[in-house]
C-alpha cells in the first residue's frame, strides 16, 4: 500500500525505553562508480588501553568503500605501515596504484579521553592535503573514525562527508497480533543501533529536528494516531497532537519551534496545519475536500511541500506558510508523485513516483523540473536526503521484506542496509552534528 495513504488504513502500549536493538543492519554495496579512486588507509598506530579495541582505519576504509567512490587497498597488499605523513614514501604507494594514503595514530590523553590524529597524503605530489585531531571518550571512538572519513571525503571530493551523522528508522518484528515496533537511531552505516521507543502498536513517520536533538513521530499506543516529540538523548517526550481524527506526518520547521502535520478533524478530511509547539496554536494551511498530507518544509522555512489528490491523483504541491497563500502544483510528470522531501540546499525534490507500474524513488530539479528515477525496486518509499544532499536513504522490498537502501542523487551508487531479522522501514537521515 502506498505510504501516503497507509496512515488512514491502519487499525490502531508503548513504553519509552532504551534496549538493545533487534534489527542489526549490514551494508551490501549494489552499485558504484565505474572508476573509484584508489586509496590506502594504513592501520593507525595505537597507544591506548587494551580494552580500546576499535580498528579506526578499518572503519574509515569501510566508510570510503561504502560511498562507492573509493577503492581502498587491501591490507595484505601493503608493503609497509607508516603512521605519519613524513614516513610515507609516496612514489612507492603510487607505484602500487594508490592516488592517496591515509595514516594516523590513536593515543590516550591524560584526562581519560582518546585522541585520533590523521593525515592525508597525495601520492602524485607528496603533498599532505589534510591533518586533524579528533578527541572524545573511548565510547565515541567510532564517531571519531567517521569524522576522519568525513574529512578525507571532503578533502578529495570537495563535498562534506556524512559518515558521522545518524539515521532513524522503524523496525517491525513478528506477526500480528504479536508484532513489536521499535523506533531506532543508528550511525549512518547502521552501526550502534539504539532503541528509543518500543511498542505493540504501530510507530510511523519519524522526523528529525534541525539540531538533531529531537524526533517527531506518530504512535498508535493509545489505539489512535497521536503525534509525539522526543528528545533522543534522554528519552524525554511529549504528546503534542491528540486531536479528533487523524494526527499524522509531522515535520519540524527549520527553527525547531513548529511542526507541519496532517490533521483530519471530526470530519475526517485531511489537511495540512502548522502547530506552534510552545503554545499549541494551530494555523490551517490547506482547506480542500481532497486529501492533503505529507507536509515538509522548504529549507528557508517560508514554504511547505505536500501531497494532494486534488487533481485526481497524488501529486506534489507547494504553498507559502502565510494564511491565504494558494498552493501551486510542482509535479506534472506521471500519474503518481508523493512523499516529497527537499534537498538541504532547496534545489531538488525527492519523491515516490509510479514508474512502469512500480513505486520508485525519483528526484526533480526544481529549477528545470527535470525528473530522474533513481531506484529500481517495485515498492520503494520514504525517501530522505543525507544532510550533504549527495545521497538518499529510502525503504524498499527484497524477498517480500522491507529493508533500507541508499542511492546517490546521480543514480550511480547504491547500497542495501539489510536487517538480520524482521523488517526495517520509514528511514530518515539526521542532520550534521551541531
Amino acid at each position: 500500500m502506498p505510504a501516503w495513504i497507509r496512515l488512514f488504513s491502519l487499525a490502531v502500549l508503548a513504553s519509552c525505553v532504551t534496549l538493545p536493538a533487534h534489527a542489526q543492519l549490514r551494508i551490501e554495496i549494489t552499485s558504484g562508480v565505474t572508476d573509484p579512486i584508489p586509496i590506502a588507509v594504513v592501520p593507525f598506530a595505537r597507544q591506548v588501553p587494551p580494552d580500546v579495541t576499535l580498528d579506526v582505519a578499518e572503519v574509515v576504509a569501510r566508510d570510503l568503500a561504502g560511498s562507492g567512490r573509493f577503492r581502498p587497498m587491501p591490507r595484505t597488499q601493503m608493503a609497509s605501515t607508516p603512521t605519519r605523513a613524513q614516513d610515507v614514501v609516496f612514489a612507492d604507494w603510487k607505484a602500487n596504484g594508490n592516488d592517496y594514503v591515509v595514516v594516523g595514530r590513536i593515543s590516550a590523553l591524560s584526562d581519560g579521553n582518546i585522541a585520533v590524529d590523521y593525515e592525508l597524503v597525495n601520492t602524485l605530489t607528496g603533498q599532505t592535503l589534510g591533518s586533524q585531531r579528533f578527541t572524545g571518550s573511548a565510547a565515541a571512538l567510532r564517531n571519531a573514525a567517521h569524522r576522519v572519513s568525513d574529512a578525507v571525503y571532503e578533502k578529495i571530493l570537495g563535498v562534506r562527508g556524512a559518515f558521522a551523522t545518524r539515521i532513524a528508522y522503524v523496525s517491525v518484528d513478528g506477526m500480528p497480533p504479536a508484532q513489536k515496533f521499535q523506533l531506532i537511531v543508528a550511525d549512518a552505516d547502521g552501526e550502534n543501533p539504539r532503541v528509543v521507543l518500543e511498542s505493540r502498536y504501530p510507530i510511523m513517520s519519524p522526523a528529525w529536528s534541525a539540531d538533531g536533538e529531537w524526533l517527531a513521530y506518530v504512535s498508535f499506543e493509545r489505539k489512535r494516531s497521536n503525534v509525539y516529540v522526543q528528545r533522543v538523548r534522554t528519552g524525554e517526550r511529549s504528546r503534542v497532537s491528540a486531536r479528533a481524527g487523524i494526527n499524522g506526518a509531522p515535520s519540524f520547521s527549520p527553527d525547531g519551534k513548529k511542526l507541519a502535520l496532517t490533521l483530519g478533524g471530526t470530519g475526517g478530511n485531511p489537511d495540512v496545519y502548522i502547530l506552534e509547539l510552545a503554545t499549541q496554536n494551530l494555523t490551517r494551511i490547506t482547506d480542500d475536500p481532497s486529501i492533503d498530507t505529507e507536509p515538509v518544509w522548504s529549507p528557508d522555512g517560508k514554504s511547505i511541500y505536500f501531497t494532494s489528490d486534488r487533481a485526481g491523483g497524488p501529486q506534489i504541491y507547494k504553498v507559502g506558510v502565510r494564511p491565504g497563500d494558494k498552493p501551486r502544483r510542482v509535479t506534472f510528470t506521471g500519474s503518481y508523485n508523493a512523499r516529497p522531501r527537499v534537498s538541504p540546499d532547496g534545489t531538488q525534490l525527492a519523491m515516490v513516483t509510479l514508474d512502469g507500474g512500480n513505486y520508485r524513488i525519483a528526484v526533480q530539479d526544481l529549477a528545470t523540473n527535470t525528473v530522474r528515477v533513481l531506484s529500481r525496486g517495485r515498492q520503494d518509499e520514504s525517501p530522505s536526503f543525507a544532510p550533504n544532499g549527495a545521497m538518499l536513504i529510502y525503504s524498499g522490498q527484497e524477498g517480500g521484506r522491507a529493508e533500507l537502501a541508499t542511492v546517490s542523487v546521480d543514480g550511480l551508487i547504491g547500497q542495501r542496509l539489510k536487517a538480520d531479522q524482521g523488517e526495517v522501514r520509514e528511514p530518515v537521515w539526521g542532520p550534521f552534528a551541531q
